[in-house]
């Protein structure tokens, strides 16, 4: 077994999928349009993974005021998303140059540079880069 996919509530499908392909880099996977729910299947994977490996997301739109509500604080606070890079230091300068908002970091730990940053609605998410990365 493995994990296929999650979902993440958000606000709107055109607004999400904008932050997370053009300032993330992810990939349009699919964008269904599902007019008999009232609702799109809308899905994003990192640019590098294919199309059968890693877990994808759901960008789900909120069709409640109780899913409103959790929009940007889907894990209570805690990090969300734990983004896995080849090369940190160019994704964390051409995020930051995207005008990704950074709160802590970049900063080195022992399984290699963490920053963490939040997305379009405030979920926390660390960009990691593997120890072999940190420059000396």
């Amino acid at each position: 077994m493995r994990i296929a996919m999650i979902s993440l509530v958000v606000k709107d499908y055109d607004e999400a999928i904008q932050f997370y392909v053009e300032k993330l880099g992810f990939r349009l996977v699919e964008d269904t349009d599902l007019p008999e729910q009232n609702k799109r299947w809308v899905v994003i994977a990192p640019f590098n993974s294919g199309e059968d490996d890693g877990t994808k997301i759901l960008l789900a739109r909120a069709s409640s005021t109780e899913q409103t509500h959790h929009i940007g604080n889907q894990t209570g606070g805690r990090v969300m998303g734990f983004l896995h890079t080849d090369d940190f230091q160019s994704d964390y300068a051409k995020y930051r140059d995207k005008g990704v908002e950074f709160v802590r970091g970049p900063v080195e730990a022992p399984y290699g540079m963490v920053a963490v940053f939040k997305d379009l609605y405030g979920n926390l998410w660390d960009l990691i880069g593997a120890a072999n990365q940190i420059k000396v």
